[in-house]
């Protein structure tokens, strides 16, 4: 905008006459101090550049984009006809108290440059602002309606096949586990009705009830993964509404119950305002993190730590070494557990982290987003059958949110430029008016020929006078005959005779008539 408003300063100083040029230079530093004010006070802002785009046209520029800015920025239509409207007039009436200096009193001068610059520094960047404003506001609606229609088809889409897999759980557990619950009934029959008759018999059917006990456990975990939401369904299952401070701080207190020394550590508010995604994948990490605890070191020391901000949510849970030797567990897990985590951590565009510790112990950390990115959260997991390819509506909307950057920068560029131009034009229009110029005096006798300025001899009027004129009077040297103009009734035409002596005196003005042809078409009727 500075190079834009002395490029104008220098083509109006060269070209025509540039009336206080030095004020005009003084005043283009202003003008950008006040530019970026546009952001936080736009009104001000523009109204103030009127007034000196008003008193000095070389910041014209600066008010054009000063008015394109606020307008995209300004949604209420009546507020933006009302600050259009007020700058327009503001800078006719400043253009005109300032022209009123130049012009000898007469505001004509200064009303026109107004009336230039209004147009051009306020009216059109005013309207293509308001048009470009409607056009990236109404893209925006419509995006965020095209993203609501892909999250309900998303969401849809999710709850379907969860129904279904909870069907197909709630099938396996009626059918698979009433068969298996049968053959441990019938081995646990068959152990005591051997008794001490056939020992290898009846360590064949204990051996037969523990495989049928663990066939239970790992189909319950295997039912887990169908279930819902990654639980088998029973009291304890998860809802949208698991993993606020109160179920992290009741898991807690189960473990602390357990006989666990478990201390936590929360800072930040709560998880409830989060999306229910984020406040399960952290209830997840603190439960596996303390069961794995319960089951390889349950005599340790334990710190659980969730840290909440507006980026992200840590949660970091850590025992130290167990000062009793390491056995066996009781139950061996699945080791599904931590890769889970990592895999559901990541999904959610987070990091998962768990190593032992040097000092003995074990850590877990997880950093999961506050606010995951909804392309990121609905990422289908590696073998699973029941998710749906994506379908590049995200890579579509990405797209059209970038959009052609640099032919909109060029339309830009070249409309910028071509209102400099007709914003230079307009100016230099009225700037090249002849202003405070008195008229040619009227001819009188006496008068010299230098004092006639304009007057010039025309060879057709010379020749329309010849044989018509009056005679000339005595000490004639010569006669000027300028063009007079139609006669002052039809058929004739006026001319006019300015007689000079010697000494270019004006010593005779002459004024009559002579016939003119008759008014016909090119062709005569005969």
């Amino acid at each position: 905008m500075a190079v834009a408003a002395l490029c104008l300063w220098a083509v109006a100083l060269r070209l025509w006459e540039l009336p206080h040029a030095t004020f005009q230079l003084s005043v283009i530093p202003v003008a950008i101090v006040i530019f970026p004010l546009r952001r936080r006070r736009p009104d001000a802002a523009l109204l103030v550049l009127a007034v000196l785009a008003g008193a000095a046209p070389v910041v014209g520029p600066v008010t054009a984009a000063t008015a394109y800015t606020v307008a995209i920025g300004t949604v209420r239509p009546r507020h933006r006809v009302r600050l259009l409207g007020g700058a327009s007039l503001l800078i006719m009436a400043s253009a005109t108290a300032v022209g009123l200096s130049r012009s000898g009193g007469s505001p004509a001068y200064g009303l026109e440059l107004g009336l230039v610059l209004a147009v051009t520094a306020v009216v059109v960047p005013g309207l293509v602002g308001t048009v470009y404003g409607q056009q990236a506001r109404l893209l925006r609606a419509l995006r965020e309606r095209g993203d609501a229609a892909e999250r309900a088809r998303r969401s849809a889409d999710s709850e379907a096949r969860t129904h279904e897999r909870s069907r197909i759980a709630a099938e396996m557990h009626d059918l698979v586990g009433h068969r298996l619950s049968l053959i441990s009934l019938h081995a646990g029959g068959l152990e005591l009705a051997l008794g001490e008759a056939d020992s290898e018999l009846r360590e064949e059917a204990v051996l037969v009830r523990g495989a049928t006990r663990d066939a239970m456990r790992e189909l319950r975990q295997a039912l887990g993964v169908l279930g819902p939401l990654g639980r088998d369904t029973g009291p304890d299952a998860f809802t949208d509404a698991t993993g606020t401070r109160a179920d992290v701080e009741a898991l807690v207190a189960e473990s602390r119950d357990g006989g666990i020394a478990v201390r936590l550590e929360w800072r930040g508010p709560d998880l409830d305002m989060r999306p229910a995604q984020v406040r399960r994948a952290v209830h997840r990490v603190v439960r596996e993190a303390l069961t794995n605890v319960h089951r390889y070191a349950a005599a340790s020391h334990v710190t659980v730590r969730v840290e909440h901000d507006d980026r992200t949510v840590g949660v970091t849970v850590r025992n130290g070494a167990s000062p009793l030797p390491a056995t066996a567990p009781r139950e061996a897990g699945t080791g599904r557990g931590l890769p889970g985590l990592r895999e559901r951590v990541e999904l959610l565009g987070g990091t998962f982290e768990a190593d032992a510790l040097p000092s003995g112990g074990f850590q877990v950390v997880a950093a999961v987003p506050a606010e995951p990115a909804d392309a990121v959260a609905r990422k289908p997991a590696a073998g699973d059958l029941a998710a749906s390819p994506p379908d590049g509506f995200d890579d579509d909307a990405a797209a059209l949110s970038r959009g052609p950057r640099t032919a909109r920068a060029w339309t830009f560029a070249l409309g910028a430029a071509a209102l400099w131009v007709l914003m230079t034009l307009a100016i230099a229009m009225i700037y090249g008016q002849p202003r405070g110029v008195a008229p040619p005096p009227e001819p009188r006798l006496g008068m010299t020929d230098q004092d006639l300025p304009g007057i010039y001899d025309s060879p057709a009027e010379r020749a329309a006078a010849t044989g018509h004129e009056p005679p000339r009077p005595a000490g004639t040297v010569g006669c000027v005959y300028p063009a007079a103009g139609r006669g002052p009734r039809p058929g004739v035409f006026a001319i006019a005779r300015y007689c000079f002596d010697a000494s270019q005196r004006l010593i005779s003005i002459d004024r009559f008539t002579v016939p003119s042809v008759r008014d016909a078409p090119p062709w005569e009727d005969r």
